[in-house]
């Protein structure tokens, strides 16, 4: 069974700059959220209580973010927000979170072995900070499904129009069953022309220790940093790599129509208030048209 976690959140958002000057993008609000949250959620709803969440210079709000507030919880109480107060509550109990510092901006590889020692020698679940999956399976139940009957790693990937391969991990490979392939080959972002597929990993993976060994041997890569994609690369030519089509839609808060386009859907799904504010967007498109 796959017990722990890991949670790369060290980046610097500067596509977001400068609201993520002094804040870290994982906390930019999916509604009364931040997005790591969301993140988290779905490794506890996969069965993960023991996450590890590798930080940076300036992250502090995150670690504050799932500690106890106690002068805010009694204010709560005082106020008798009593929803308000099991919700923060259940935030900062949600799972054993830990977390580590990533020393220099190195890339998602050095993130990953930064947990190295947290893991040991067990196979654990990544979930990217900055990416959302909207499933009624969790994606990383999705993965760990498909490991225990392969006991293998296994990447979840998603088909992205040929225009977008630029902007991810993309793997080629042959079908074993259904949704599952075999990996032959990985490329890191590359142009549209010399892509080998349009599978793009998607943030989730299961791997296996093994996966430090070939990030302490793998040269650096695209932006002279260490990518996990080389990585499994390199373990792809020595042993099977398996990538999942996932079930579910994946929201992306990398950049800022991605992210505009997050906040709408998540605001149309919301009980209490998704259908004024279907009827507001409906009166905003109309009046551009008549104008």
């Amino acid at each position: 069974m796959i017990s722990k976690a890991v949670i790369p959140a060290a980046g610097m958002g500067t596509r977001f700059l400068p609201a993520t000057k002094a804040q870290p993008k994982e906390m930019l609000p999916i509604l009364d959220a931040p997005a790591i949250q969301y993140v988290v959620q779905e490794a506890v709803d996969s069965g993960i209580d023991d996450i590890l969440i590798v930080t940076g210079r300036g992250k502090r709000a995150i670690e504050d973010h799932f500690d106890r507030n106690t002068e805010l919880e009694l204010l709560l109480l005082e106020k008798k927000e009593k929803e308000l107060y099991k919700e923060i509550c259940r935030v900062a109990g949600m799972a054993k979170i830990h977390f580590i510092r990533q020393q220099e901006v190195n890339g998602l590889g050095d993130a990953v072995y930064c947990a190295r020692y947290y893991i040991g020698n067990e196979p654990f679940a990544v979930l990217l900070g900055d990416t959302v999956v909207d499933s009624e399976i969790p994606v990383t139940q999705q993965l760990i499904n498909i490991y225990m009957k392969h006991r293998q790693t296994v990447l979840a990937v998603e088909e992205v129009a040929r225009e977008e391969v630029v902007r991810f991990g993309i793997v080629s490979g042959r079908k074993t069953e259904g949704q599952v392939f075999r990996i032959s080959d990985l490329v890191e972002k590359p142009s549209v022309e010399e892509s080998p597929s349009n599978l793009a990993i998607v943030g989730r993976y299961i791997l296996t220790p093994d996966v430090f060994t070939a990030l302490e041997r793998i040269p650096r890569g695209v932006n002279d940093e260490i990518q996990l994609t080389d990585a499994l690369r390199y373990l792809a030519r020595e042993a099977t790599v398996l990538s999942y089509v996932i079930e579910g839609k994946r929201y992306d808060i990398g950049n800022k129509l991605d992210y505009l386009k997050t906040q709408v859907e998540f605001g149309l799904k919301r009980k209490e208030f998704g259908g004024a504010f279907l009827d507001y967007l409906r009166k905003l498109v109309n009046s551009e048209k008549d104008g």
